[in-house]
């Protein structure tokens, strides 16, 4: 008997996460977004990650229609992003400085939030449960000397230099 959705959502919330924002841009070309900590590397040679999509997600059917998408890892000041792409308003954008992918059909990169940002075409979509899992390969990429926010048990937490040199080995 598999576990109850309380059990496996705590199971997973016991251990911290990198906080990203997925954007891609809708059939009308405006901008969509959601707060993700279901992103993963899958392979290297040729380089792809995946994101797990609830189907419920607004930004869902811009995913499906686009092509195309951009992982935002968020760094520390980025907790406002994800905060307000958990949400479901329709202006999400309005507040946040973004540019628009040159090769991920101009979703945005939240260039004020991110440590990190990846540009994807996807590749497949394979449907999971109460999600859509969707492998991008990974046509452009950055990564900037900003600390990560994380997530764990329900917190966002930044992952700061000192708290690197406790978890460093002698």
């Amino acid at each position: 008997m598999a576990v109850e959705v309380t059990r496996f959502q705590e199971l997973f919330g016991s251990f911290p996460t990198m906080v990203s924002v997925v954007t891609a841009m809708d059939a009308n070309g405006r901008p969509r977004g959601l707060t993700c900590n279901a992103v993963s590397a899958v392979s290297a040679r040729p380089p792809l990650l995946l994101v797990c999509v609830d189907k419920r997600s607004g930004t869902l059917d811009a995913l499906l229609t686009s092509g195309s998408f951009v992982v935002n890892v968020l760094a520390d000041g980025g907790q406002e992003a994800a905060r307000i792409c958990a949400g479901r308003s329709e202006r999400k954008f309005a507040g946040l400085r973004w540019m628009p992918s040159a090769v991920a059909g101009g979703a945005p990169v939240l260039v004020d939030a991110v440590l990190a940002y990846a540009e994807c075409v996807v590749v497949q979509t394979v449907e999971a449960g109460d999600h859509w899992i969707f492998i991008g390969r990974v046509e452009g990429a950055e990564v900037l000397p900003r600390s990560p926010v994380l997530y764990h048990q329900g917190q966002f937490e930044v992952w700061t230099p000192q708290a690197r040199q406790v978890g460093s080995r002698p």
